[in-house]
């Protein structure tokens, strides 16, 4: 099994939705740990240069979650094309370990 961390990036447009999603993915076993920063976004869109406030999100997980985790985000996305995006993480054996803790769930009956 590949015991790989990545790091989930995404963005919504406001406080509120970013606190419940991050704490939707904490409590699914998801994310071990979702941080959330306060952004601005300057991007093309329909056509014209568009400048945002934004909340991005960091959630800490398991590579092997990826598939699960991209669609869980996905299916709770207040956007028409949402940014979900990894990348991978080396992290200290310690902190390694906690992800890996926090993550675990019971195998499927």
């Amino acid at each position: 099994m590949d015991d790989t961390l990545i790091a989930v990036f995404t963005t919504l447009p406001d406080e509120a939705g970013a606190r419940a999603l991050a704490e939707a993915l904490v409590r699914a076993r998801l994310a071990a740990c979702v941080q959330l920063h306060a952004i601005a976004s300057v991007y093309e869109w329909d056509g014209a240069v568009q400048h945002d406030a934004e909340w991005r999100l960091l959630a800490k997980a398991r590579a092997t979650d990826w598939p699960a985790l991209r669609d869980f985000i996905a299916a709770r996305h207040p956007y028409r094309l949402p940014a979900i995006w990894r990348a991978p993480i080396e992290a200290s054996d310690g902190y390694a370990a906690w992800v890996r803790q926090q993550t675990a769930r019971p195998p499927a009956a």
